[in-house]
Parts: C-alpha cells; structure tokens; sequence
C-alpha cells in the first residue's frame, strides 16, 4: 500500500542554500561524507503551491546515503508571485546553475524530477547539455497530451496560462517532447498510476527515440504515483538502481 508522503514528517535537511530572492528560491542539501555525485531533485505537484519539496525528503535522505550529494530544489509555483511558465523553469536553471557553482566541475550532475517535476527536469536535459543525465519519474512529459487529459483538474492550463488552441507557441516552447537532447534520460512509470497515466511517458519516448541522448522507458508493475520516490515502496530498489546506473555511465 503507498504511504501518504505529503502527511508523513519530512527527513531534515543537512543545509539551505539560496539561489535568489524569492523565499521559494532555495535548495536543500543531503550530504554524504564524500560525493561521487550530485543529483539535483526537482518535486512534483503539479507544478502548484501546496506542494512543497518536504515530500521527497525521504528519498533524498537514502540517495545520500549511497553516496550522491543532492540538491532537493525548491522553486517558485503556481499560485506564488512570478510562478507558471516560464518562471518556474527560470527557477530551474538558476537552480541548476548555483548547484554547479556550489560543488564545482569536477562531479557529474543528473536531474532527478517526479510528476510535475519530471517534466521540468526533461525540459532542463534540452537546454543544459552538461548534464550527465535525467531520471524523469512518473513525468508530465507531453503538455498538449497532458492538458487533453485533463490531469489533476487543468493543471497544465494553469501552468502555461492557457489551451493549447489559445498558446500553440507556449506549449510548444515549454514541452520537453518537442525538443531534442544530447543527454540521456530515463523514463520510470508505474502501470497503476492514476495521477499521470503511463502513456505520456510511451508517448514522449516515442516522440524523442531519435535524439542523439538515448531514451530508455520502463513500465513498472503494480506501481502507483508515489511509489516512484517512497524508500520503503517495492518499486524503490529499482528506481535506486537504475539513478545508480544512470550516475555510472
């Protein structure tokens, strides 16, 4: 059974660091005593207010005890001042900027991003090519699918400002599945998943198989949304495994 992760008392962090202004422009810091990695987390909920990163603390927490330093970014969201696109990826890669600043060139760098998240960190994989790769768990990585779909009660039209019909060139802009990458990215999702249906994630491979970054799918069985990012779910050891590989190769 998933554990409610957003009722749960989140793991503390090690260390807050600002990268801007805005109180939400923030990341916090798990730390192992020698890195061979950061792994910059991005959360998800549907890119709204009310959630916050607390709920991947757990994950971030285990992660850095297997080595990888992680960045758990906070950013500005629908419903705070200058939240929505394109502010939100603003704050992504400003983000993803003051990380590499704070631990210097000579560690790899992967995006871990979940549900809304996801998509931001695929959308951060075009853009950022040094990148080592992507691990986009559950993303809303197709807009244009995601808003047909209606998910979480028109979170992508909050999000971009509009329908498709109404914004063509934002959603375009804004989509990850529109743009090639030269980074790797790999695309876990649950075959349970009501919350993001795992055909976005089918669609977005199908659309980027070409890229000069490889995109690699796996659907994982008996699998809701939070599974993905709950240490104590079964699907964990996998998703560990496969941030593991991801970091090695």
């Amino acid at each position: 059974m998933t554990r409610d992760l957003l009722s749960i008392p989140p793991v503390p962090a090690d260390r807050r660091v600002l990268y801007g202004d805005d109180p939400n422009q923030f990341f916090d810091l798990y730390l192992p005593d020698a890195p061979h990695a950061v792994a910059m987390v991005i959360h998800g909920g549907f890119w709204r207010a009310k959630y916050d990163l607390l709920h991947v603390s757990h994950m971030c927490s285990v992660l850095a005890k297997s080595g990888v330093a992680v960045a758990s970014l906070e950013y500005r969201r629908v419903g705070n001042s200058g939240g929505g696109w394109p502010g939100s990826y603003n704050d992504v890669r400003a983000g993803f900027a003051a990380i590499r600043k704070h631990f210097g060139e000579n560690l790899k760098y992967v995006a871990i991003g979940h549900s809304a998240g996801g998509h931001l960190a695929l959308r951060l994989a075009v853009d950022e090519p040094t990148l080592s790769g992507v691990a986009a768990l559950a993303p809303v990585a197709v807009l244009k699918t995601a808003y047909e779909m209606n998910l979480s009660n028109g979170a992508v039209e909050e999000f971009l400002g509009g329908s498709p019909a109404e914004i063509p060139g934002i959603y375009a802009s804004a989509c990850p599945s529109q743009h090639p990458s030269t980074v790797q990215r790999i695309l876990l999702h649950g075959d349970l998943d009501t919350d993001v249906p795992i055909a976005i994630s089918k669609e977005f491979e199908a659309a980027r198989q070409n890229d000069s970054g490889t995109v690699w799918f796996m659907k994982l069985e008996e699998t809701e949304h939070m599974d993905l990012i709950d240490p104590e779910s079964r699907a964990w050891p996998i998703v560990h495994m496969d941030i593991e590989s991801l970091i090695d190769g």
